[in-house]
């Protein structure tokens, strides 16, 4: 039987099916998360058959915006505004993810730092935007992890391009964030995992992982356990640092700490 490394539990049988060729499904929430969390996976993945990459939430939006989404911008050092970094991380996705062998699918939803409101006078959100924005702040409101009331269907609306994207490519397994970290939009997604039955593998979002772990009462819940794949920093880190308006935001210094991907599967 497969091994994953020293001192691991077998592959399982879904990841073992991938490296044999079986097509893929990669969800991932933002133009990065699924490199940063199953960069080596996934190239293995594409190597043996088909394997894409579907980022959810692909697109921005033109301002007044929010404080948080202010500094992100700053982060980036966007100069020209959101949709324009949003392009340019789009096709930064596109390079990556056709580097790694696999192919890359934008969804078109909107980050969380750009929904808005509906019904909310327009005027309103020229003086603070935080009072037309569906997440206001990132801290308080994003990264607790709470899809806000008026996104009830949204999570619906994404199973469906889901849906509709497995029987386009045919995809026997499909990654799914674990929402490590709490980021409503990794939540969002998650929430479309439950829904694909026994072809989901769930993986732990980096680099949230470095600082949290996953929920132990959606694991409980799933009967999920856990599996580590084998380990290439130094090939993930050269698909990682392809994000270029995102490697020093999210690691200072251009410093990718290596750490081995984590999975988490039933059984």
């Amino acid at each position: 039987m497969t091994t994953g490394p020293a001192g691991s539990t077998p592959t399982p049988a879904a990841v073992r099916d991938v490296l044999d060729g079986a097509p893929s499904l990669f969800l991932s929430p933002h133009l990065d998360d699924a490199v940063l969390s199953c960069g080596v996976l996934l190239r293995r993945a594409a190597g043996a058959g088909q394997a894409t990459v579907a980022t959810v939430f692909s697109e921005a939006a033109a301002g007044p915006h929010t404080r948080a989404a202010r500094s992100f911008l700053r982060q980036c050092g966007a100069s020209g505004g959101a949709e324009d970094l949003f392009a340019e991380r789009r096709a930064e996705d596109v390079e990556v993810v056709e580097a790694a062998g696999a192919r890359a699918v934008h969804l078109g939803r909107r980050d969380a730092l750009f929904r808005t409101r509906r019904g909310v006078p327009g005027a309103l959100g020229r003086v603070l935007p935080e009072l037309t924005h569906r997440y206001p702040t990132f801290r308080f409101d994003i990264a607790r992890g709470r899809v806000s009331g008026g996104e009830r269907d949204l999570a619906a609306r994404i199973a469906e391009q889901v849906e509709a994207l497995l029987a386009r490519t045919g995809a026997r397994v499909v990654f799914c964030p674990l929402g490590v970290g709490s980021h409503v939009d990794h939540v969002l997604v998650r929430s479309v995992g439950p829904e694909l039955g026994g072809r989901v593998v769930y993986y732990a979002d980096f680099p949230y992982a470095l600082r949290s772990g996953p929920d132990p009462a959606f694991l409980a819940a799933h009967g999920l356990r856990r599996w580590v794949s084998p380990d290439d920093p130094d090939g993930k880190r050269a698909l990682i640092e392809g994000y270029r308006t995102q490697v020093d935001a999210l690691f200072p210094g251009g410093r990718v700490p290596a750490r081995a991907e984590e999975y988490f599967l039933p059984g």
